[in-house]
């Protein structure tokens, strides 16, 4: 709620300080209205008394209006009544005064208080409609809550769903490690394996070439002691054969344990196995 503007603040402490200051005005006015009563009968009582002295003091002077005598101009009593009567009168015209001008006065805040109750109307009407939007806000903020709500339900339903495919894939990736590991160790297994059969081939060989070379050595030996040790050649037409019959210079295919075909070419330095 915005706060009242100062014009608005100066008139309410103004209602305040009217409020305060006639809270006892009927009161006040009713002692004013006694103390002028009071007056006038006390003067009206000295007017009274004032004649009875001066009627004392003239016993020949008749107080009695007799019928069909025109009435005493010079009689106290009813000189004093008269005059009591008039300031009575001036009294009353007084108060009447009072009263019209308290009345105007009343008027013109009833004319006040009737624009001050149109401007509480107003203003409530502004604040009925502002309520009214607060409300609807309210409404539609309370609305989007739950959709909220609802929505982060569902997020956490998918986030759950998702933590248990992640589960679940961290298992098969533990699994397929694993299998991986055992691979790699039969993988291990086998090439040492390979490896070893290879080593006993080449000792193999090895065996075979020392076997070779011993062998040729004694077949060059006793070609050169059959023929005189004259030197000559003895291969007949100039090409060298290996034990296997494989001519110098051909290309010899091999084909390993494991399926893996080697290549290469043929010198008299291989052995007879290949």
């Amino acid at each position: 709620m915005a706060e009242p503007s100062w014009q608005e603040l100066l008139r309410l402490r103004l209602s305040e300080r009217n409020a305060k200051q006639n809270a006892f005005a009927s009161i006040i006015e009713q002692y004013r209205r006694l103390a002028q009563q009071t007056k006038l009968l006390k003067e009206r009582n000295a007017s009274l008394l004032k004649a009875v002295g001066s009627v004392r003091a003239n016993p020949s002077s008749s107080t009695v209006h007799v019928p069909g005598t025109a009435p005493s101009e010079d009689n106290p009593v009813r000189a004093a009544y008269m005059a009591s009567l008039e300031s009575q009168i001036s009294s009353l015209r007084d108060e009447l005064a009072t009263v019209y001008k308290t009345q105007g006065q009343n008027a013109q805040r009833l004319l006040a208080m009737n624009e001050t109750l149109r401007e509480k109307e107003e203003a409530s009407r502004i604040e009925t409609e502002n309520l009214r939007k607060a409300r609807e806000e309210v409404a539609h903020l309370r609305r989007k809550v739950d959709q909220h709500a609802e929505l982060m339900a569902e997020k956490d339903r998918t986030a759950q769903i998702l933590h248990d495919e992640i589960n679940t894939l961290q298992l098969e990736l533990g699994q397929i490690d694993e299998r991986n590991q055992t691979l790699t160790r039969d993988n291990a297994k086998l090439l040492q394996r390979w490896l070893d059969d290879k080593q006993a081939q080449a000792n193999k060989m090895n065996e075979a070439n020392d076997f070779y070379e011993d062998m040729r050595s004694r077949h060059q030996a006793v070609l050169n002691w059959r023929d005189g040790g004259d030197g000559k050649p003895a291969s007949g037409n100039g090409t060298s054969l290996s034990g296997n019959g494989v001519k110098e210079g051909e290309i010899v295919e091999e084909t390993l344990t494991d399926g893996t075909k080697l290549q290469g070419e043929t010198s008299l330095d291989q052995t007879p196995n290949g």
